[in-house]
């Protein structure tokens, strides 16, 4: 059972660098964390907690208290997903006040098409559809053992993505917590001599987690489809682009192990990017990007075949070592 109050106010978070997998610098959820059940996921923390009852708290006044806001900075993250939003539509509310890109995070097509904004339609629960859009628009699929872990699902869910006119098809690393475990359990009426049951009480699901985030990045690849979430106007060359584009990279170098210490050094030069006042396309006009200070040898080359509008060939390795299917 899930019950709706219009109780709460907006809830307003601010980045100064980009993070996976949203790569946002203000997000804004109009409802409460948790929004469904029997497996509720918070999309902000990433984590998934077992529900039989919910109260989910609504945004009454969102175009107010967007009004009132300050430092409202792009590009932003609209966390819109679960049936709540089918009901409400807060979530549509503030992307149609917003004036810069935005990510839009739902479970269905928002009912019109929107200057600047990015859909993220959520592969969760399993069993939608997905439909073409105006707008640019890509799937998300939360890594829940052992629902979106099997090899056939994905591989249909990539083919309908594709088929649909995605431009992505990421994955979400999607922490458990025990009482979602024990909704699993109960959804799927497994028992104790079960290997799915063994897995998720008595093995690390961390290791299968990776393994298949690195499986939906390879299936991305041979469908033509970026592997991460893309954020609006990602062509343009930024320094909060710069920054995701780094950032993305040191974090799959940490997630494989790859030079630990170039990947710090990868992800402390997309901080300084993001910190930057000014914007690196008038820096590269005059300079090379190695004159910014506390960026590292590495990262500077990277951004200057990026600037050239090539793709950094020290990405495409790591990327090309990131996407690898499980067999």
């Amino acid at each position: 059972m899930i019950l709706y109050r219009k109780a709460s106010p907006l809830r307003i978070r601010r980045a100064i660098a980009p993070e996976p997998p949203f790569w946002a610098a203000t997000t804004i959820a109009p409802y409460s964390a948790k929004r469904s059940t029997p497996i509720a996921i918070d999309y902000q923390t990433l984590r998934a907690s077992g529900a039989e009852k919910l109260e989910v708290l609504v945004a009454d006044h969102v175009r107010d208290e967007l009004e009132r806001a300050k430092n409202m900075h792009a590009p932003l993250f609209i966390d819109a997903a679960e049936s709540c939003e089918i009901v409400f539509r807060r979530g549509e509310e503030a992307l149609q006040w917003s004036e810069v890109p935005a990510l839009f995070l739902t479970s269905t097509q928002p009912s019109r098409h929107y200057d600047n904004a990015t859909i993220i339609l959520t592969a969760w629960p399993l069993g939608r559809g997905f439909e073409a859009s105006d707008n640019t628009w890509g799937v998300a699929v939360p890594i829940i053992y052992p629902f979106t872990t099997d090899i056939d699902t994905l591989e249909r869910l990539a083919d309908a993505a594709r088929d649909a006119g995605a431009s992505f098809f990421a994955p979400l690393h999607i922490d458990l917590e025990p009482t979602a475990k024990q909704a699993i359990v109960q959804s799927l009426q497994l028992t104790g001599d079960d290997d799915r049951y063994a897995m998720l009480f008595h093995a690390p699901l961390e290791p299968l987690q990776l393994a298949t985030e690195r499986h939906i990045a390879a299936l991305a690849a041979e469908r033509n489809l970026h592997d991460f979430i893309v954020p609006p106007n990602w062509n343009e060359r930024t320094n909060w682009n710069a920054a995701v584009l780094l950032t993305l990279t040191a974090s799959r170098m940490i997630a494989m192990e790859l030079d630990l210490d170039l990947a710090g050094s990868i992800a402390r030069s997309a901080r300084v990017l993001a910190e930057l006042d000014k914007p690196i396309a008038r820096i590269a006009e005059s300079a090379r990007i190695s004159i910014i200070g506390g960026i590292d040898e590495t990262s500077a080359e990277l951004l200057e075949e990026w600037m050239r509008g090539e793709e950094p060939s020290f990405a495409t390795f790591v990327n090309d070592a990131w996407r690898l299917k499980r067999i």
